[in-house]
């Protein structure tokens, strides 16, 4: 069986990892932790298998370094990756395309309201009401997210703050639109 290639393009997990280690140097549980912490999976699906696969995968297209952790107290041998000097620019050079610009993401619920008029009454009534608590839990969610950024002008901080600014407006976009959809979809 022929060695299948490793894919040199840049994923969306490889750019985020990348992007963490232009801040720091880290090792694999460090970047999954960071993930967690900073709540990437609302903005971008990196999932804890695809950290070790895009840190392999950035190793051997020469993006980033691994070199053995020295401090023997942390449990077996880890080894912490850094960027090299080609790292910056490839990151740089895949944000420069045209499709983060044109395309529109699939959410699940969009899919199940173009699906919905096959589902039971009682089923939509159900699904929609919980799309509004689950948009309202969000909107609480960010809120507090947003009190408990610091004020501190920077750069990384004020693109947070936008962001989660911008996820509000939608969500509150959205309740407003269910009901008209609501509406729409009871004269069927």
């Amino acid at each position: 069986m022929p060695r299948r290639r490793m894919d040199t393009e840049l994923t969306t997990p490889d750019l985020v990892i990348l992007s963490f280690l232009m801040e720091n140097p880290m090792h694999g549980y460090q970047i999954a932790l960071a993930l967690k912490e900073r709540q990437v999976k609302d903005w971008a699906g990196v999932s804890k298998p695809q950290v070790y696969y895009s840190l392999k995968k950035l190793e051997a297209i020469g993006l980033i370094r691994g070199k053995s952790d020295e401090d023997s107290s942390l449990g077996p041998e880890r080894r912490v990756f850094s960027i090299t000097q080609e790292a910056c620019s490839a990151l740089s050079d895949a944000l420069d395309s045209d499709k983060w610009a044109i395309s529109r993401p699939v959410a699940p619920f969009f899919t199940w309201a173009m699906l919905s008029e096959y589902a039971k009454k009682r089923t939509v009534k159900r699904i929609l009401e919980q799309r509004r608590d689950f948009l309202r839990n969000e909107i609480a969610k960010e809120l507090n997210t947003i009190d408990g950024l610091q004020v501190a002008g920077d750069k990384s901080s004020l693109v947070a703050r936008a962001m989660i600014s911008h996820a509000i407006k939608g969500f509150e976009l959205e309740l407003s639109w269910l009901d008209e959809f609501e509406s729409q979809i009871s004269d069927r």
